[in-house]
């Protein structure tokens, strides 16, 4: 065979062949080999915004977020206007645990596309992991007004109220998430602990009861046992007690 048809039998792949073939590699998992075509397909084309996405999301699944956020960031340099490469930017920065850092990713990503609303709850995430609980608090509830459908935003609000202690606001935001969902046992459960902060022991017991029938082997399961056998425990002392 001639040099001539040897070149002819293998000709060069263009940048447009070999991020085809890097994306086709990155669907089936194979994100080393996929690495290799796209960094050769930037080689071939330095602007090309799309291999740079690819490098990053390769890198964010290989649990190399420092790595990810820095082809995110190049991707986004060349494409401003890409919803999908700011929100992955905003999951790296949080993967990485710089939640603050996420923050513009996010906001950003809502300004391209206001009506997704897993970019505004993220955005929310990150406020709240920054501590920034009234901000994280004002973007969940504004994402219930918007989109009253989406479960996401009540459980997440809800868990915040939670942490700062806020149960009755909380158990509203629940019994709320059980209309919409009535076999929703994360909700089942956070009623229960509500309750049970609240002081309305019986209550608590009705709903942790509701829990352990959705969800008997879950792993929340042995820590609502020991408290409704506590609860029990308190109410049979309070009989005994009164009886004397």
């Amino acid at each position: 065979m001639t040099k001539k048809s040897q070149y002819m039998s293998n000709p060069v792949k263009s940048s447009a062949d070999l991020l085809k073939k890097a994306d086709e590699l990155r669907k089936k998992n194979d994100y080393k080999e996929a690495i290799s075509n796209y960094l050769n397909s930037i080689m071939l084309k330095r602007d090309n915004n799309a291999s740079y996405y690819g490098l990053g999301i390769c890198y964010k699944h290989l649990e190399n977020y420092s790595k990810a956020i820095h082809y995110l960031e190049k991707s986004a340099e060349i494409d401003k206007e890409n919803y999908n490469t700011y929100f992955e930017l905003g999951i790296c920065h949080l993967l990485e645990g710089i939640p603050c850092g996420a923050i513009k990713n996010f906001v950003k990503a809502v300004q391209i596309n206001p009506d997704n609303p897993e970019a505004i709850l993220q955005l929310g995430i990150s406020h709240e992991l920054c501590e920034e609980y009234d901000m994280a608090l004002m973007i969940y509830q504004k994402l219930i007004e918007n989109s009253p459908e989406y479960i996401k935003a009540y459980d997440h609000k809800s868990s915040l109220l939670m942490k700062m202690e806020r149960y009755k606001e909380a158990s509203i935001l629940l019994n709320q998430m059980l209309k919409m969902d009535p076999q929703n046992s994360k909700a089942y459960a956070g009623i229960g602990i509500c309750f049970d902060k609240l002081g309305k022991k019986t209550d608590a017991q009705r709903y942790y009861r509701k829990f352990l029938l959705n969800k008997p082997e879950s792993s929340q399961a042995s820590f609502v046992k020991t408290r409704m056998q506590k609860l029990k425990a308190c109410k049979t002392g309070n009989k005994v007690l009164s009886i004397v």
